[in-house]
């Protein structure tokens, strides 16, 4: 049997895994939104007279998230009222929540290790037969639920959401060695009919399909702006709509995505793929260096291209 979908945990508060959360609930589907405890207090929570152990502190990644949804533009809710559906907690006082959803969908930082962590603790909460995914731009969906159990293994895919994910209509579903057919159409079922998204099965290969040819475009133009001497805004004027492409064009969707997740899809191709014909494509250019090393990675610091 397809495997229903009604209550989703995502987990990762961040830019992804917020607005991830946001759409679930424009779709009128309840989720649990989790991220790490801080390690230690701001300097206004110690003016507050909070401790470590005081909720606001503990959930103060994941609330600072869902308040960046709210007042993200373009909205990321459909109506203010939508946040109700998204109940806010921790990975250490709440993932048992977890044994609670149909549906788990990871959106926490692009580290293999990371993930692997996680999802080994996941493992111990849920029960038999979630179906669990990662929103990896291009980690090797193999190698994140490698460890776990057949179980797992079976009703374990990737599912990669583009940003923001209210207004971009690509997803990639991706499954894994062992994922049940049942499961990737369930998934398909729900992102189309539910989420409103384009569904596009990859396989699983460096950065999909999407981020592999976007990279490639984002790279050319950049080599393309030094050979004929081209500013910023002169490019992004020759590849939004005047060529059918968003307004966004090259470097402001670079912007919004982050030079720095950006950096981390170019090499993670660089280093995949040693026998590629277009592999040197895939050098980070010196002027992003550049921007990484002053913290200016875009929209998320106020500073980019």
């Amino acid at each position: 049997m397809k495997p229903r979908i009604e209550k989703v945990a995502v987990l990762g508060a961040g830019t992804m895994g917020a607005r991830i959360a946001a759409h679930l609930a424009n779709a009128g589907i309840s989720c649990f939104l989790l991220d790490i405890v801080p390690p230690r207090l701001s300097e206004e929570e110690k003016k507050k007279g909070l401790t470590l152990e005081s909720a606001a502190v503990r959930n103060r990644i994941v609330l600072a998230g869902l308040e960046g949804a709210k007042k993200a533009r373009p909205a990321a809710f459909f109506t203010p009222e939508t946040a109700r559906l998204i109940t806010p907690g921790n990975f250490d006082d709440n993932l048992a929540w977890c044994a609670q959803a149909d549906w788990i969908i990871e959106a926490v930082a692009e580290n293999l290790e990371i993930k692997r962590k996680l999802f080994e603790r996941v493992e111990a909460v849920c029960k038999p037969g979630t179906i669990v995914t990662t929103n990896t731009s291009g980690l090797p969906i193999h190698k994140i639920a490698e460890g776990r159990s057949e179980d797992f293994q079976k009703n374990w895919a990737g599912t990669h959401f583009f940003n923001p994910p209210r207004y971009m209509k690509l997803v990639e579903l991706i499954a894994g060695p062992k994922t049940r057919p049942e499961v990737m159409d369930a998934l398909e079922e729900a992102c189309d009919l539910r989420l409103g998204k384009g569904v596009v099965r990859a396989k699983d290969t460096p950065n999909f399909i999407a981020n592999r040819i976007g990279t490639y475009s984002v790279l050319n133009a950049m080599r393309a702006m030094e050979a004929l001497d081209m500013t910023i805004e002169e490019v992004d004027a020759c590849t939004g709509p005047a060529i059918g492409k968003p307004k966004s064009a090259t470097f402001r969707t670079a912007d919004l995505v982050g030079l720095d997740v950006l950096v981390h899809v170019v090499r993670n191709i660089y280093e995949s793929v040693p026998e590629d014909e277009s592999r040197e494509m895939y050098r980070v250019p010196g002027v992003i260096e550049e921007l990484m090393k002053r913290g200016w990675l875009g929209e998320k610091t106020g500073g980019g291209f």
